[in-house]
């Protein structure tokens, strides 16, 4: 079964884990030095923050699929909605393995297919380079526009 992912960027990391744990009843799973991210059952979602970036606010929205078909699956749907397409493959991001890939919306939201295969990744992200749909924080596409390339969730 799929699960919705948020990712959020956030100021204050520590005030921000503090809201949302109160607000979700429950303790993120993982804490690094910037980055959050709870695995909520009810609703099922991937719930992440971080202060990589600049900004805050809604950094991307995506799937989490649980096996290799329902990735393909998803692939082929973003395929579907008639917008650029980018297959990151196998990458490392938010202290993750993933095989995942990119599509950005018509209002320029990046939305993330992934299927996490490691999490016990002890980094934050890998550099990647810039591709014609910029890289940015485990996404691309043109609301990525001016992220540094190597940026990660």
């Amino acid at each position: 079964m799929k699960r919705f992912h948020v990712h959020l960027r956030v100021d204050d990391l520590a005030k921000s884990i503090a809201f949302y744990s109160n607000l979700f009843a429950s303790p993120p799973l993982r804490v690094e030095a910037d980055y959050a991210k709870w695995m909520l059952d009810d609703p099922r979602v991937n719930f992440a923050i971080s202060t990589v970036g600049h900004g805050k606010g809604i950094d991307h929205l995506g799937i989490q699929a649980e096996n290799e078909s329902e990735l393909a699956e998803l692939k082929a749907r973003g395929q579907a909605a008639d917008q650029t397409l980018l297959d990151e493959g196998e990458t490392v991001c938010c202290y993750a393995r993933s095989e995942k890939h990119w599509v950005t919306d018509p209002q320029g939201i990046a939305w993330e297919h992934f299927q996490t295969l490691d999490t016990a990744v002890p980094i934050y992200g890998q550099s990647r380079p810039t591709t014609e749909i910029q890289s940015a924080c485990c996404g691309t596409g043109p609301a990525r526009a001016g992220k540094a390339a190597g940026a990660c969730c």
